[in-house]
């Protein structure tokens, strides 16, 4: 069944983050974990390059599952940061809804470890409540490919769009016109080879 094609749009979309824990960290195996680390930090950067509104939230942070990557806090000082006594849903929890409403934005960028329960069930409540939601499923992690896959195909089913964080920050910027050093920076913070690709363009264009 085909679909319309539903953009991103920087001026109606929000982030959630969604228990990236020191704890639950350690469980994600269906990605390179140093991979997985740039990910999460390019998803924060290109959200506080777009300035968009960030809400951190964690699940029973005094046990196992630890306390918030230190990075994302420290990028996200005056974000609002839920830190939940034990709702495994973070939509279960009264303030991390209201944070979400508080936003005014009707579309939902998430990501969160690990990626069939933090990010697959508040997608789902968020879907059933009418919110667009877009999955960045390489900041998102999980013990192994076969419950990632089971996790993507049960979000999609439901409507939930699946993207990366390259594919998100293409589609929120629409026109490289719009900032061409921005962009390429942030590109190149994060990917080598595009660092490579933006060096030699830079190097072409300072020549003329």
């Amino acid at each position: 069944m085909s679909t319309s094609y539903t953009r991103l749009d920087k001026d109606n979309a929000a982030v959630l983050l969604v228990d990236h824990q020191a704890g639950l960290l350690s469980l994600v195996r269906d990605m390179d974990p140093d991979r997985f680390k740039n990910n999460v930090l390019a998803l924060a950067d290109l959200t506080k390059y777009f300035g968009l509104p960030t809400i951190l939230t964690t699940s029973f942070e005094n046990g196992p599952n630890g306390p918030l990557v230190p990075e994302l806090k420290e990028t996200f000082p005056d974000a609002p940061y839920i830190a939940r006594p034990g709702q495994i849903n973070a939509w279960d929890n009264d303030d991390f809804v209201k944070a979400v409403k508080a936003t005014g934005k009707k579309q939902l960028i998430v990501a969160g470890v690990v990626t069939e329960v933090c990010v697959a069930f508040p997608v789902l409540s968020a879907l059933e409540e009418g919110y667009e939601v877009f999955v960045i499923t390489d900041a998102s992690g999980t013990f192994n490919e076969l419950t990632r896959d089971a996790a993507w195909d049960r979000m999609s089913a439901a409507g939930a769009q699946l993207m990366t964080w390259f594919g998100a920050a293409c589609e929120l910027h629409r026109d490289w016109r719009n900032d061409v050093e921005g962009l390429g920076a942030l590109f190149s913070n994060h990917i080598p080879d595009y660092r490579n690709l933006i060096t030699s363009y830079m190097t072409l264009t300072a020549d003329k």
